[in-house]
């Protein structure tokens, strides 16, 4: 099979790229769900027009547009008229943030330590990061501190992430909510890692996420802002791409309603992982804080082995898994979210898991890591 017409380069096909390994990093993106495919190519036919215009096809075009914000309002327990679609997850937290400092004319963000790198780069300077303990947890007293210190006048909103996206630990977004509400400071939680995956937390006010955590398509985000919150578009409203809209939202109902039955499947993995992977591998820590409501990350750091040495043993394995350090050569920047923890911020895997992830393909990565961990050592000396 050749690439799109025109472009030069040739790519396998869909079956063949299936076959290539087993994927185990559905916390950055999951595959594509078959919904979603099915569901672009029937709103393609009808969905191409301008949204915002006035003429025949561009009427079909917002048909499917406020189809599909219907639908994942639904999922996410929200009117249609409080959630927008956005350019992706990052661009949605931007617009949160903006949004808020615009219309309360306050700087200042207080989010915790470990949050996504996105929401810590539109808090900027301005901002206060709340320390976490080692198993990645806000501290609520400090939280607390932040919102009624001498300077919370400045304190435009607070951010707590739902769930944390290196090492899967739950945070306690209720507890925050009712801080956030005693100050009268807007909460925004970030929901990439559990939109799709179980029910969500209450109490907040700008709730964020990403298609392409649920295996809906790349570029599509939500935002959420509840009635009530002082919120202001701070840009002109992002063009939707109708077809992958409507995608995201047909798979994103497609995963919802298997949520607790795959909930359940993954829950067990992830116990299998953390405990054959402690007592098979010697001098490794399994990082984070399990919780049975999101249970589809483990990160656990290896001592004495190079990250991305052993991650390229993996792969050439055939196991496409991350770094929970998240350190790459283009930044050579160690974690944030496991320097924050105390936690070794070097050697890290982080396994996420898929529905398309079988107890069988777990339990040939586990076979296969204790091996890998010794000739990574071995390369280096030890």
């Amino acid at each position: 099979m050749r690439g799109p017409p025109g472009l030069g380069w040739s790519c396998p096909g869909r079956d063949t790229v299936a076959r290539v390994g087993v994927y185990l990093d559905s916390a950055t993106a999951a595959p594509p769900h078959p919904v979603a495919w099915q569901a672009f190519q029937a709103a393609i036919e009808d969905g191409w027009a301008d949204p915002g215009r006035l003429y025949t096809p561009s009427r079909r075009s917002r048909r499917l547009l406020d189809a599909a914000r219907e639908t994942a309002a639904g999922v996410l327990g929200v009117r249609p008229d409080e959630l927008q679609f956005t350019a992706g997850g990052t661009d949605a937290v931007r617009r949160a943030v903006a949004g808020v400092r615009r219309s309360r004319g306050r700087r200042v963000v207080v989010h915790s330590a470990v949050e996504h790198s996105a929401v810590i780069k539109a808090a900027g300077d301005d901002a206060v990061s709340l320390p976490v303990s080692r198993t990645g947890v806000v501290d609520l007293d400090a939280l607390e501190a932040a919102l009624t210190s001498g300077n919370s006048a400045e304190v435009a909103l607070a951010a707590v992430q739902s769930a944390n996206h290196e090492v899967g630990t739950v945070q306690p977004v209720a507890a925050a909510a009712r801080l956030c509400a005693a100050a009268g400071v807007p909460l925004l939680v970030d929901a990439a890692q559990s939109i799709g995956r179980g029910p969500l937390p209450a109490g907040w006010s700008l709730l964020t996420g990403s298609a392409r955590k649920w295996g809906g398509p790349a570029g599509v985000g939500l935002l959420a802002v509840r009635k009530g919150t002082r919120w202001e578009a701070p840009w002109d409203e992002a063009a939707n791409d109708v077809p992958a809209v409507v995608a995201a939202a047909a798979s994103l109902r497609a995963v919802a309603e298997a949520a607790q039955e795959e909930s359940v499947r993954q829950r067990a993995l992830v116990d299998e992982i953390r405990r054959t992977v402690a007592a098979s591998v010697p001098d490794v820590e399994v990082v984070g804080e399990p919780d049975e409501r999101l249970p589809h990350i483990v990160t656990f750091s290896c001592l004495y082995v190079d990250g991305e040495v052993l991650l390229g043993a993996l792969d050439r394995a055939g196991f496409a898994v991350s770094s929970g350090s998240a350190c790459t050569s283009d930044t050579l920047r160690p974690s944030h979210v496991l320097a924050a923890m105390g936690v070794l911020t070097h050697g890290n895997v982080r396994v996420s898991l898929h529905s398309g992830v079988s107890a069988e393909d777990v339990r040939a990565f586990l076979a296969v890591l204790p091996g890998l961990v010794a000739e990574a050592r071995a390369e280096a000396g030890l």
